[in-house]
Order: structure tokens, then sequence, then C-alpha cells
């Protein structure tokens, strides 16, 4: 049986975001934050649980997962298949509707809890070699910290090496290698010290066999390619443009490659006849 990708967003809100999985989701969230150093959730509640209004192929669906704690913290998880690009903007904006929609007119600043984002990305991101970077808002040279209620936590699959990692330490490690598609003989050695994680995958392996599950699946799977076409698309006739306005300054074609992000012979079948 061929298993279908977790890390299509839609499949990964019915592994983790749904009320039978929530203590799937909840132990996945003690091991990201045990990284950052943070003491353990006793209890979530799910803001938007998955149900089966939830499309596949709707922008108005909302495929990301969104929970709260006991003591009110707003937690924030989405799966990115493909890069949208400006992802420190999207995310800062996305944070910010959280952060401010929580409070009700008439309620004093200081009822804002703190909220988390966790952004599992498909593709690397940020320009070290971490799998896990954590921020806050603090004082650049001190580190002082201005307020705790803004933290942001990209997970990076592609920066996860499967040879260089000891799968017997568990945590959350384990986790990101089965979203990342390890393979299904290494399984029984991820579940050795993340039993949770098993109910990941016999959730996984369920749907697989299901085939409503696959043909929402796949159709999702559709949306996100033509989408990524599309951005893509977009971003590469941008380079096209600024190609052209340099070439009509006569900038030097070596720097218009540079600047663009073109090859050479792009470049050169971008001049005008003579």
């Amino acid at each position: 049986m061929e298993l279908l990708d977790p890390r299509n967003d839609f499949l990964f809100k019915r592994i983790f975001g749904s009320e039978e999985n929530r203590d799937v989701l909840l132990a996945f969230l003690n091991r990201t934050f045990a990284e950052a150093g943070r003491p353990p959730l006793s209890e979530i509640i799910l803001l938007n649980p998955y149900t089966d209004k939830d499309s596949p192929r709707d922008k108005q669906s909302i495929l990301d997962i969104r929970a709260r704690t006991t003591e009110g913290e707003i937690i924030n998880v989405e799966m990115q298949l493909f890069n949208k690009y400006d992802t420190e903007k999207r995310t800062l904006f996305y944070w910010s509707k959280q952060y401010s929609g929580q409070l009700q007119e008439g309620q004093p600043y200081s009822s804002l809890k703190r909220c988390v984002t966790i952004n599992i990305l498909n593709y690397s991101f940020l320009p070290n070699d971490l799998y896990h970077n954590v921020f806050h808002l603090r004082e650049d040279r001190t580190g002082i910290s201005l307020i705790d209620d803004i933290e942001v936590h990209f997970l990076e699959l592609p920066k996860l090496d499967e040879q260089a990692v000891s799968m017997e330490e568990g945590g959350l490690v384990n986790w990101l290698l089965f979203l990342k598609g390890t393979d299904q003989s290494k399984w029984e050695v991820l579940t050795m010290k993340e039993p949770v994680l098993k109910k990941a995958m016999d959730t996984l392996e369920f749907l697989s066999q299901n085939e409503e599950a696959r043909r929402q699946y796949e159709a999702r799977q559709k949306y996100l390619h033509d989408e990524a076409s599309m951005i893509e698309g977009a971003r590469n006739e941008g380079k096209v443009e600024v190609a052209r306005k340099l070439l009509a300054l006569g900038i030097n074609i070596h720097v218009i490659v540079e600047a663009s992000g073109l090859s050479e012979d792009e470049v050169r079948a971008l001049k005008p006849l003579q």
C-alpha cells in the first residue's frame, strides 16, 4: 500500500487537528516546546477542529491548526508544503491577527495572552543549519525580554538529515522524520520512545486505505501544485520584467544575471533584435 504524504496540509490537519487525535497534537506540541525549554502542556482545546466541511479545494477552508491552552495561550500550527515567499511577513501578519483578535471591545490590554506560531516548512528558509529555530522579542545587545507574548517556531524538514540523527533519542526529531516521509521500515524505531506517534502513523495508514480520503488528498495536491506553479510563474515574470528594464538602460549582462536571477542565455534571449 502506498502511503499518502502527511505534509499535505489537508491530511496534516486530519491527523493532528481532529478531536479524536487531540492527544497526538498535544504530544507533538510538548516535544516542540521541550526543545525551546518550555514546560509541558497538560491539556489543549482545539479551536478549529477538522470537520467534513473542510474542503481541499476551497480557499476559505482553514487548514492550519489552532488551539488554546488551559492558561488561555493561543497556538497556531501550519504546514507549508511549498514556498509562497515573504514567509516572515506572512507569519507576522497572521500572528498579529491571532494576537489582536483576542481583545474584545472594552477589555484591557492586560487580558492579551501569549500567541505561539509553529510553521512546519517543506523548504529551507533560514540561513543556518538548524532544523528548529525559535524567535522571541528580545533586546539586541543584552537579550532582555520585552514581553514573552510573541513566540515563533520554524521547523524546516529539508534540514533534517535522517542519516545523521540517532532515532533512538526520541523527541521532536522522530515526529519530523515521520512527517518528512521516512521509510516505513523505520517506524517501529521512531515509536520506541514516542508511543503516541504510533497513533499518528495508524491514522495515516487508515486514511491511505480510505477511498474518499485519497480522493480529497489528490484534489488538495492538485490545488497546491497549481498554486505553486502560479506563484513561480508570477515570480519569473517579475524577473523577466526587471531584466528587460536593465537591458533598456544598457546595463552589463553579467550584472543583470546577478540582479534578476535569470541565466545568461535567458537574458540574452530578451535582447531586442538589431
